[in-house]
């Protein structure tokens, strides 16, 4: 099934360097076999790629190997500016692994094989396979969402794909072409990512739809077979914005471990039943932070969605009135100028809230005047 799919690709692929950048050389042209590519630009995208889209992530990656060009650069930087630099991308324990592997990758020789790249942190059998084929073409098969996707259907396979992981990798194994496993997994991934869809599969142009089952049954869309899913859990969280006599802000630093470990936030916290918002959210500020304040008008209310739960960010202006902030549930906690939150790594909701506050203390400074006010 090989030479289908590659003669497709040779005409449809992704192989445009505006898209894929590190998988071209130096010179723009796209590698023959016996060529191999850095491997660190590839290891930035493939973990980038991680449950994140080509088109979202080639800005991301831009920006990275402007600011971090070489592994050197990156492992000598502070995790503060490399969560800068990945901010809004999501999943923030990825950049963390990141830091972590390049500051052992800058100790030793860059491996070229499965099993050193899945030592380090962060890389997976997907992600090293992706980093192993891409880089020096060698033998190793993927299996990212799209490949689960052509997998699937090519099978009419009869459960969630996660429940048979070692099946699809088989599966994935399989098909690899020896002689062009780099082309061939790009081109798996350019087929499931551009025509073998997740809605309206483009069959008719498929170079696998004489091979494919689920083409044949008449209804490709019905595979892959999806767990039931359960209803979102949605929480409403009161986030206080606490501003002090100097015009400071507060702010503290999550704990390492979660998807947001490490980012930077405005404290605050779940509601409980019938606890009115600002009551929530001065009790919030005393147990996270001992601290007292004076809960004052509405700032911004921002809905946001994880994998895993909905949430309601309330939020509101605060007053410092007593206490000397501590991180009771955090890193730590920081007063800065309102003007010095740009350079803090924050989730998305928080950059929304931001917006809402420079936005506010801007129009306050306006209508104020010169010498007006503190």
């Amino acid at each position: 099934m090989s030479e289908p799919l590659l003669s497709w690709w040779q005409l449809y692929g992704r192989q445009d360097p505006a898209q894929k950048p590190w998988m071209f050389k130096s010179d723009g042209t796209w590698p023959l076999p016996e060529d191999n590519l850095s491997s660190y630009g590839i290891w930035i995208a493939e973990v980038m790629l991680q449950q994140t889209q080509l088109s979202v992530v080639l800005p991301y990656w831009q920006r990275w190997m402007a600011r971090f060009p070489t592994v050197d650069a990156f492992a000598t930087s502070s995790l503060e500016q490399v969560r800068l630099q990945w901010q809004g991308l999501g999943y923030y324990s990825r950049a963390r692994r990141l830091h972590e592997a390049a500051r052992v990758l800058v100790q030793q020789p860059w491996p070229k094989d499965l099993d050193g790249w899945m030592a380090l942190p962060g890389v997976g059998r997907t992600t090293a396979g992706g980093i192993v084929s891409s880089a020096f073409n060698a033998p190793a098969p993927i299996l990212d969402g799209n490949v689960k996707r052509v997998l699937a259907r090519l099978h009419t396979h009869g459960r969630p794909p996660s429940r048979d992981q070692h099946l699809f990798w088989r599966w994935s194994e399989e098909l690899l072409d020896l002689r062009r496993p780099r082309d061939f997994n790009q081109a798996l991934m350019d087929l499931g990512a551009t025509v073998c869809t997740p809605r309206r599969p483009g069959c008719d142009q498929c170079p696998w739809r004489a091979s494919c089952a689920a083409y044949a049954s008449g209804d490709p869309s019905g595979w892959p077979v999806v767990e039931e899913r359960k209803p979102l859990p949605f929480q409403v969280i009161g986030i206080g914005v606490v501003i002090n006599e100097a015009g400071d802000v507060l702010i503290d630093q999550r704990l390492e471990e979660g998807l947001l470990g490490g980012m930077w936030e405005f404290p605050g916290g779940k509601q409980e039943p019938g606890e009115p918002i600002e009551a929530c959210i001065a009790r919030e500020l005393m147990e996270e932070l001992g601290i007292e304040v004076s809960v004052g008008e509405s700032l911004i209310t921002v809905d946001h969605a994880y994998s895993h739960k909905k949430l309601q960010f309330v939020v509101h202006l605060c007053r410092w009135m007593s206490g000397d902030p501590k991180p009771l549930a955090s890193q730590q906690v920081r007063w800065v100028r309102p003007e010095q939150l740009k350079d803090y790594p924050f989730p998305a909701a928080n950059v929304r809230i931001i917006e809402a506050l420079l936005g506010r203390l801007s129009r306050t400074n306006q209508l104020q005047g010169p010498g007006e006010g503190s």
